[in-house]
């Protein structure tokens, strides 16, 4: 039971890392930019490696809050069926 404990909340520190990763690469952005055609060629190739960056963590994110979530609900479980034997 301890070992599940621990790796779920190992999965779920990585879920969260991720989030805040995530959450600090889109921060500055803003939902509409004035910009000049001198520096338009510059924001789009930033806007580019931005996106690039996020579409490669996102695979990451899936799958570690998925893994966090089943591991949750396994928790969840192990604990209903330990105080149902304790109860029987």
């Amino acid at each position: 039971m301890r070992i599940l404990l621990i790796v779920w909340a190992g999965v779920t520190a990585v879920a969260g890392c991720l989030l805040l990763y995530r959450a600090m690469l889109t921060r500055y952005e803003e939902d509409q930019l004035f910009l000049d055609d001198a520096i338009l060629s510059e924001e789009r190739e930033r806007q580019n490696k931005l996106q690039q960056r996020l579409t490669q963590i996102q695979p990451y994110l899936r799958v570690a809050g998925g893994a966090a979530a089943l591991m949750f609900v396994a928790l969840i479980g192990s604990l209903t069926w330990q105080a149902y034997q304790a109860l029987r």
